[in-house]
């Protein structure tokens, strides 16, 4: 009888990123770590900085060893759930441009004023010493 994998959303990963709960996502599995954290030659705050997203760059770029992926394995509680994929990092990106875009128009509303009236003094006083010579 094959064995079930428990699924999990990268929101419910997300929630465990304390050095006492714990979990990482790794090519698309889930991994419980708190236990490790105290040992990973690294520090505990290289893997709790990866808690939240998908950290599978930055164990790749730390090029760990083949024995640090085995024991990676022996933290494994299941995999990520795809079919969620919701990443809310976007939709707070997206609300954040739209919010600074708008301040922007705002800013530019209010403040067209300066720049017309440097202009203006600048052709009354080109005018003047103009007319003076």
């Amino acid at each position: 009888m094959p064995t079930l994998t428990k699924l999990y959303t990268m929101q419910e990963a997300a929630q465990h990123n304390t050095p006492q709960d714990c979990w990482i996502v790794i090519d698309g599995k889930v991994y419980d770590v708190g236990s490790y954290l105290e040992e990973h030659p690294g520090g505990d705050d290289v893997i709790l900085a990866t808690t939240g997203k998908d950290a599978t760059d930055e164990f790749e770029d730390a090029g760990h060893s083949e024995s640090a992926r085995e024991l990676l394995e022996t933290f494994f509680i299941g995999e990520l759930d795809l079919s969620a994929t919701v990443i809310p990092e976007l939709e707070i990106s997206s609300k954040k441009q739209a919010d600074c875009t708008q301040k922007l128009k705002d800013l530019t509303k209010q403040n067209w004023a300066i720049p017309v009236a440097v202009i203006g003094v600048s052709v009354v006083i080109g005018f003047l010493y103009l007319r003076k010579k």
